[in-house]
Parts: C-alpha cells; sequence; structure tokens
C-alpha cells in the first residue's frame, strides 16, 4: 500500500535530529566521604537572568495588561476623537489624562489579578464550608457582614466621593451634604443594603424562591419612597444620586464574592443544582441600596435644613488642604481601608468560626498586596484619568447646541441638529462601552447554556447593550430638559414590571440582574463624570440619573426581547403541532 507526501515533509522528518540520553547523564555524580558514605547532594541556588524573567513573566502579564486596555482605551479614544473631530476641540491636560488612564489599566490589571488569587477563595472556601460546620443564623450574619465589606472595596465607590466636590452646595444642599459630610454614613448604609441583598438572596437559593415577587417587594418601597421624595423640592435634588448608588454596587467585587459565598451555601445544602443559581442577588444588591440612600436622605431632612448646610458650607474659610488628603496620601489610604478591613473580617471567619486554618498563604497574601497596590494605583488613575476625561468631555458636548465659553463658535450646529448629535454621542458611548464589557460576554455565555441555544449569546449582548445606549441618551436628555428622574423611572419601572408579569420565570432573572453588568469599575465613573460636567456646562442643579436610566434601560430591552422569542418558540411548536394533526389525519 503506497500513500504520497510532500517532498518537503520527507525532508523535514529525516532531517530531525533525535539523541537519547541516559537518566545518569542528567545526574551529578556521587561523591562519599572518608567514611565511604554518599555525600547528600546540595543544588545551587537557581540563577535567573534578567531575560529568563521577562520571558516568565512577559505572557502572564499580557494578557491581563491586553484584557484591561480593552475595557479602558476604546472609550478614552471614542470621547477624545469626538472632542476633536466632531467638536473641534482639543484635549486639555492630555498628558495628564494619558498617564491617568495608564494608571487605571495597570491599577484594575493588579487588583483584578488580586481578586482572582486572593480574595476570591476566601469567598469560595467560606461559601461550602460555612453551612456544614455554623448555624443558619451566623451564615446569615456572614453573608450579612460580607455584603458591607466588598461595597467599599468596590473600585467606582471612590466615584461617588469624586463628585462631592462638583455639587453647588446653594442649588442642592442636601445632595451636597450627603456626598461630603455624610458621605461615609451613605456608603455605610449602600453597603447594608448589599448585605441585605446577600441574605435575601441566599435564602432564594435555599428555598428555590420564585425571583417575581421579590422584584414586586422591593419595588414597592423604592417606588413609594420616590414618589414622596419628588414631591418634596430640595429632596428631589438627591433622587439621581440615590438611584445611582444602586448601580454602582453591582461591580466586580461584589458580584463574584457574593455569588459564590450564595451558590458556595445552596450547593452544601443539595439547592444548588437549579438553573436559578447565581441570578437575583445582583437585582437585589441594585434596588435595596437605594432604598437605603432614600431613607438616610428623609433622615438628614429632619435633622437639619438647607440654610444650615449652606451657613455651615460659607463658614469654612480655609483652602488649605491636609497632607493626607493629598495625592498620592489620599489614594494610599482610601485603598488600604477598602481592603484591609474586608481581608481581615474573611481571616476571622476562616480561623475563628470555621476553625480552618487558611490554605495556601503564601499566593493570598500575595494576592491581597495586589489589590491593595492596585487600588491605590486605581484610585490615581481615577482622580487624573477617568474623571477627568469624562468631566471634560460631558462639559464640551453641549456646546453642540448652545452656547458655551469653552467651546470656540458654539453652538457647532442648529439646536436640533446639535441636540442630535448629543443624543447620539451618549447612544454610542453607552452601546460600544457595554458591548465591550467582559461580564456580559460571560453572562451570554451562561445565558445561551440555561435557555438551550433559545436565547443567543450575542442577541442577549446586543440586547443590552441597545437598553444602556438607550438609557443613558435618556438620562442626557432628563439633564438638559431639567426632566425630574421620578418621570423617568417610574414610568419604566411601570413598563418593566408588566413585562416581568408576562415573561417566563427565566427570562425574568436574566433581565433584572443583566443591569449589574453593565455598571464596570471603568464604565461607572466615565459616565459619571460625564453626566455631572454636562449638567454643569448646561447649568442644571445636578447632574445625576444617567447610570439609573443605564440600569432600567437593559431591563426593558431584555424582557421585550425574551417575550419575543418567547413567542417564536410557542408559534413554533403550534405550526410542529398542526403538522403532527395533519400527518394523523392523512
Amino acid at each position: 500500500m503506497e500513500r504520497k507526501i510532500r517532498f518537503g515533509d520527507f525532508v523535514q522528518q529525516v532531517t530531525v535530529g533525535q539523541q537519547q540520553l541516559s537518566y545518569n547523564a542528567l545526574t551529578p555524580e556521587i561523591q562519599k566521604d572518608e567514611e565511604g558514605k554518599d555525600i547528600p547532594y546540595v543544588a545551587d541556588h537557581l540563577k535567573v537572568r534578567k531575560i529568563d524573567v521577562y520571558n516568565i513573566l512577559q505572557p502572564y502579564i499580557s494578557v491581563r495588561f491586553i484584557e484591561q486596555i480593552r475595557a479602558v482605551v476604546p472609550l478614552a479614544l471614542y470621547l477624545m476623537l469626538f472632542q476633536i473631530l466632531i467638536l473641534k476641540q482639543n484635549v486639555t491636560d492630555s498628558w495628564v489624562i494619558t498617564g491617568g488612564l495608564f494608571s487605571v489599566i495597570v491599577g484594575l490589571m493588579l487588583f483584578m489579578e488580586g481578586l482572582k488569587v486572593g480574595l476570591m477563595p476566601f469567598g469560595e472556601s467560606i461559601g461550602s464550608t460555612l453551612p456544614a460546620k455554623a448555624r443558619l443564623r451566623v451564615v446569615m450574619t456572614v453573608a450579612f457582614i460580607l455584603g458591607i465589606g466588598v461595597t467599599f472595596a468596590e473600585p467606582a465607590i471612590g466615584a461617588l466621593k469624586t463628585a462631592g466636590s462638583i455639587v453647588n452646595i446653594e442649588e442642592a444642599p442636601y445632595l451636597y451634604t450627603l456626598l461630603n459630610d455624610w458621605a461615609g454614613l451613605m456608603v455605610l448604609i449602600v453597603g447594608i443594603g448589599v448585605g441585605l441583598a446577600a441574605v435575601l438572596g441566599t435564602f432564594r437559593f435555599l428555598y428555590g424562591w420564585s425571583l417575581k415577587p421579590l422584584v414586586y417587594l422591593t419595588l414597592i418601597p423604592t417606588v413609594g419612597l420616590t414618589l414622596y421624595i419628588s414631591s418634596q423640592p430640595e429632596l428631589a435634588k438627591i433622587l439621581g444620586l440615590a438611584w445611582d448608588c444602586g448601580a454602582v454596587t453591582t461591580g466586580p467585587v461584589t458580584v463574584p464574592l457574593v455569588l459564590s459565598l450564595g451558590i458556595g451555601i445552596a450547593s452544601a445544602a443539595g439547592k444548588g443544582n437549579s438553573s436559578l443559581s447565581g441570578f437575583g442577588i445582583v437585582m437585589l444588591a441594585s434596588l435595596f441600596p437605594i432604598i437605603g440612600v432614600q431613607l438616610l436622605a428623609l433622615y438628614v431632612s429632619f435633622v437639619t435644613t438647607p440654610e444650615a448646610i449652606i451657613a455651615a458650607g460659607n463658614t469654612i474659610v480655609s483652602n488649605e488642604i491636609a497632607w493626607h488628603q493629598k495625592t498620592p496620601f489620599i489614594e494610599t489610604i482610601l485603598g488600604i481601608r477598602a481592603i484591609i478591613p474586608l481581608v481581615i473580617f474573611l481571616i476571622v471567619v476562616m480561623m475563628f468560626v470555621l476553625k480552618e486554618q487558611i490554605k495556601n498563604r503564601g499566593a493570598i497574601t500575595y494576592g491581597i498586596c495586589l489589590c491593595v497596590l492596585g487600588m491605590i494605583v486605581f484610585n490615581v488613575g481615577l482622580s487624573y484619568g477617568l474623571a477627568k476625561l469624562g468631566s471634560q468631555s460631558g462639559s464640551l458636548v453641549p456646546g453642540a447646541f448652545t452656547q458655551l465659553n469653552e467651546v470656540t463658535n458654539s453652538p457647532l450646529f442648529g439646536y436640533a441638529t446639535g441636540l442630535v448629535v448629543a443624543i447620539i454621542f451618549a447612544w454610542i458611548l453607552g452601546f460600544g462601552a457595554t458591548l465591550a464589557e467582559p461580564a456580559l460576554n460571560a453572562l451570554g455565555l451562561t445565558v445561551e447554556n440555561l435557555t438551550n441555544g433559545a436565547f443567543p449569546k450575542s442577541l442577549l449582548m446586543y440586547a443590552v447593550s441597545f437598553g444602556v445606549g438607550t438609557g443613558i441618551a435618556l438620562g442626557v436628555l432628563k439633564i438638559i430638559f431639567a426632566i425630574p428622574i421620578a418621570w423617568l423611572l417610574i414610568p419604566g419601572y411601570a413598563i418593566a414590571v408588566i413585562l416581568t408579569a408576562l415573561s417566563n420565570e427565566e427570562f425574568v432573572n436574566i433581565a433584572w440582574d443583566s443591569a449589574g453588568v453593565t455598571t464596570g469599575p471603568v464604565t461607572v465613573p466615565l459616565v459619571l463624570a460625564m453626566g455631572l460636567g454636562f449638567g454643569n456646562a448646561v447649568g442644571a442643579v445636578e447632574g445625576f440619573g444617567i447610570l439609573s436610566m443605564a440600569s432600567i434601560g437593559p431591563i426593558i430591552s431584555v424582557l421585550a426581547t425574551g417575550l419575543w422569542i418567547q413567542w417564536k418558540v410557542n408559534k413554533r411548536h403550534v405550526q410542529e403541532r398542526r403538522q403532527q394533526n395533519i400527518v394523523v389525519e392523512g
């Protein structure tokens, strides 16, 4: 039997040189002492050249570095090119912004790697071990405190604190005091909301509760408080902030750590194999903080008045900034404060509640150090890169349709055309930022598997991105025309509730959690800063609310897409039954 091969392949095979080596040739000769006993061989210390270090680390770092570049650079380039080509304005402090964006990329790379190596093993170990060694109330207490801790560790939470310095105290006193005087307590309240969501979500895992009743029951107090606060002229200015706080909480720390704990508890109880596992906590972690911030605002309105807040703000005459509030000390303090308390709590749970030894201490310590260092570097980049770029772009875009001193020859277009340009800018920003989110791709794969291909990954990604883009565009319109946020949110959630009632449980789970994947550590600060800059440019009282609209948008779009898929599947089943009936009758 003959087989034809290429001559080049033949030459390659016959020229391959092979040499067999004995194992003894690779080992040193055995040395003996004076008594004839073998002398144990002690190898020399391994010497690694600089080029060897580079070759070892380069593949490891480049993959993680490129991952963050894909998340940051396209958005930054879009804002810069829009500013230069459409608005005809140069990017001021371009080198400072470039350095800040590089810090964001490096900081996120270090932080995400540290999260995987250092913090995630804690959540998985505690989630799988805790139910077997502790009572349910202890388990829920741990879940509650963990929810608070992960909120402080969220990279995007710093964006809320940065926004405090931009708000005008005389135009929005309650908003100003919440972001400055009450900022620490507000973040704690947000964390308590996430903690309660972790507890309720874990109960849902354990008992297999439907998500629909939880959606209805959570929205009742949320919308009720929104309606009451919107009727109070001064308090109504905090609604955008309250609803935006729900978007900030569902980031790269909260979702994986809380989910790993909840799913671990459900699996240990023998109830973690349901397709519902993993869904629900993200939705609750978005809505509970909104309730918390609204209640805090009501409390502040009872204990102080707008006049007192303005008077207290005007009495501050010293502009000298303390050393610990300057770069890089403030970023270092915030980075340590965000990570270390959470780590201490996890260690206490492992050693004193579970009475377990911490495995792989070296790797976990390395991961925690990366988390702290990454958070510090990210905070520096947030101040000088993302926040600066977003604020600058947002403050210049209104020059397309209105007169601005900062934009030469403004308005650049007619009012209607310029307004359309601004809305398209916002929509493309939301659509592109969401489509580039790595978490959305992972959610798409999960959904495609859970629905047996009925809801394809690409369709989900486009539905979510369309919803976010539309939500951000509506948020910009809210700022331009000073539309009360309640006028947009309440009809939006009313539509979402109606679609929820009509949808299957699996599509409800997917839709209400899809909003959580759109609020990454890059998107939140950028969109938040853009909204505040936009608001200042058009003279709006506050620029919050864009993130909250970006959260309701994908819920509606995914639910509507799910109903369409549901209708197609039912139609196909009807046609198949008709064909079967025809065959039987024939």
